[in-house]
């Protein structure tokens, strides 16, 4: 008989060593209590806890506005200052939660920190979520939102509609890459300048026997948890390999035509091997991509950079590498 007293997330001993030493004792501080959402029955409220202890606070942006889409809703964040003549640069991002989590308050810390340190209006994206809004409903929303800002983010939030960038974490850095393709795919095209992926999910196929193997026992995001995020949003698997749920799968002609990218994954992640691996088949067809290892990092630390210092630095970099490929630095 079990103990109430066991934990819920203990870290595997074959991982302790590997990992980064402030995450383990974050982790045994704060989350090892925590039930997964993936072993209880589905409820909407699972939705109500945090999705991840540990951000830091949000910076003091200029202004913020909600602004509706056709069923949904998205968060702008406007810098403090003057705006450069042309308009402000502009920032579309898409939260994490395996298409299941996460809201219009998910990864603001995020989102203003871009907005301050890359002198940038962001838009954060609240994309319907699964399961009861399974693909491709969120691939819809972020395509409305790219096509929102187009036609109406110069009136109404003063935006350079020629530097527009787009980004997003784990799932939302699916979406985002996904967006790049179907921005590319349009006719006439619609140029973006730069895609900014952290640790994202980029193919749907991968599991334990493969890519996922070497982290197979890894914390927070195990195997288990991130098939029950993919049976959420993809439960047909003869949509795993088609591009707009996988974007590795995209034809070579179609990614060619990415915009330069940054992506960021962690050493110790299940999906590091998917991310690094976009990368380089963006960079085979030519495309200027930016990966970055960070060592002994498992999938969250993005979001818990208030408490490690690996987290904090993955987010300065996200904010350099967005401010480098608006010319703003």
């Amino acid at each position: 008989m079990s103990s109430l007293s066991e934990p819920k997330q203990p870290l595997h001993p074959s991982m302790i060593p590997r990992l980064d030493p402030e995450y383990v004792e974050f982790h045994n501080a704060a989350l090892i209590n925590i039930t997964p959402p993936h072993t209880l029955p589905w409820d909407p409220a699972l939705r109500n806890a945090p999705a991840v202890p540990g951000g830091s606070p949000l910076l003091p942006v200029g202004a913020t506005r909600d602004i509706q889409l056709s069923h949904t809703d998205m968060r702008a964040f406007t810098p403090e200052g003057t705006a450069p003549a042309a308009g402000w640069p502009v920032f579309l991002f898409y939260h994490g939660g395996g298409w299941t989590f996460g809201n219009i308050n998910s990864e603001n810390s995020f989102a203003t920190n871009m907005c301050v340190r890359a002198k940038c209006v962001v838009i954060s994206v609240n994309y319907r979520l699964a399961p009861e809004f399974q693909y491709p409903v969120a691939v819809d929303d972020t395509v409305e939102s790219l096509d929102w800002v187009l036609a109406h983010g110069k009136a109404e939030l003063n935006v350079d509609t020629t530097r527009i960038a787009v980004g997003g974490s784990s799932s939302g850095g699916n979406l985002a890459a996904i967006l790049t393709l179907k921005a590319a795919e349009r006719s006439p095209p619609i140029p973006l300048v730069f895609q900014l992926l952290v640790v994202p999910v980029t193919d749907n196929t991968a599991t334990v026997d493969d890519l996922w193997k070497e982290n197979a026992l890894t914390p927070w995001l195990s195997p288990a948890r991130m098939l029950w995020f993919r049976d959420n949003y993809l439960p047909n698997k003869e949509d795993y390999k088609k591009w707009d749920a996988s974007p590795a799968f995209a034809p070579d002609a179609l990614l060619a035509k990415s915009p330069k990218a940054w992506i960021a994954v962690g050493e110790l992640d299940i999906l590091r091997d998917e991310g690094v691996q976009y990368g380089e088949k963006l960079k085979a067809l030519g495309v200027e991509v930016e990966t970055v290892v960070y060592k002994g990092a498992p999938h969250p630390i993005m979001a818990m950079d208030g408490v490690l210092k690996i987290g904090a630095k993955l987010v300065t970099d996200a904010a350099i590498a967005l401010a480098k490929a608006f010319g703003t630095a």
